[in-house]
């Protein structure tokens, strides 16, 4: 049976039911994404433009950076477009949209997961930090990250796209996720809601697991510490990484491994339009709130000596 839903595409409903609601939502997105762009932005060019920050941490970094434009440019621009107009997305628009989003949502799991396992090998080995993070295996966990999240893509969107859709192709979302598009189907899913399960394992709470077992061990260093001076500058190393990983899971873990019920939909779509649009946002603005080398970077890039001030 050929999928009508192929040569019509879909309506992304969204919150077609408060169009005053949509209206304000277009003013937020918009203004996320522009900050997105800013900041992200500017985080890879301080990476780049100044060697101080020339380290596997900045390095990481300023991939999840190069990460969090991709994400927002792929799903943003058509999001705005059904905020403030028509609804509708195409097939083609759908699966690029889809592919796009699955692939780089994977990859950020694990390079939070890697940035964790770096922090680990700051705090816990600092004399061979150097030695073990070296330039050689920044590039190949990078690269093994950016692998997995398009083979997870490949794996997941075409079962997703081909399931039989309901006439009326309504999606309630802002995007083509793929739980979204499994309440969509009038056929059998199973195969898709296990492979949802083993996914959703794999890359979410493996890797969450990781950065927990790396936050736990960094938590016993830090409590054998004694100088305050070395607690400090062990918490100010963390603490950014730690509430970007808290407020991204939290995030997804809501969209897709929420319970099958309206009420966990209607919430999973809040949580859903924060972890496409608003994370991407807060993440340039905690590094550079709560990083201080980055704001010395910032501070040199406008040709300001900040360095007494910072201390």
């Amino acid at each position: 049976m050929v999928n009508q839903s192929s040569q019509v595409g879909f309506l992304l409903l969204g919150f077609s039911e408060y169009p005053e609601l949509e209206r304000i939502l277009f003013v937020v997105v918009l203004t996320s994404y522009l900050l997105t762009l800013v900041g992200n932005t500017l985080i890879i060019l301080l990476s780049v433009l100044d060697p101080r920050l020339h380290s596997p941490m900045y390095f990481f970094l300023s991939n999840l950076s190069f990460l969090d434009l991709c994400f927002t440019t792929c799903c943003v621009p058509q999001m705005l477009v059904n905020l403030w107009g028509p609804k509708t997305i195409s097939f083609l628009g759908c699966f690029i949209q889809l592919f796009i989003f699955m692939s780089l949502g994977t990859t950020e799991c694990i390079l939070l997961t890697v940035m964790a396992f770096d922090r680990y090998v700051a705090v816990c080995q600092p004399l061979h930090y150097a030695t073990i993070i070296h330039p050689r295996l920044c590039l190949q966990l990078a690269a093994v990250a950016w692998v997995l999240g398009l083979t997870q893509s490949i794996v997941q969107t075409p079962p997703t796209l081909l399931l039989p859709f309901c006439p009326h192709r309504q999606i309630d979302d802002f995007l083509c996720e793929v739980p979204s598009l499994i309440r969509l189907s009038c056929g059998d899913t199973t195969y898709n809601e296990i492979q949802l399960v083993v996914s959703s394992f794999f890359i979410l709470v493996v890797p969450l697991s990781l950065v927990l077992v790396s936050y736990g061990a960094i938590a016993r260093a830090v409590l054998r510490i004694n100088s305050a001076q070395a607690w400090k500058r062990a918490l100010g190393t963390c603490s950014s990484h730690l509430m970007v990983v808290t407020i991204f899971y939290s995030s997804v873990i809501a969209v897709y491994l929420q319970p099958q019920n309206p009420y966990a939909q209607k919430r999973g779509k809040f949580f859903g339009l924060f972890y496409a649009v608003g994370t991407p946002s807060l993440n340039p603005l905690i590094y550079t709130l709560r990083n201080k080398e980055v704001k010395r970077a910032f501070r040199r890039l406008l040709g300001k000596d900040g360095e007494s001030r910072e201390n």
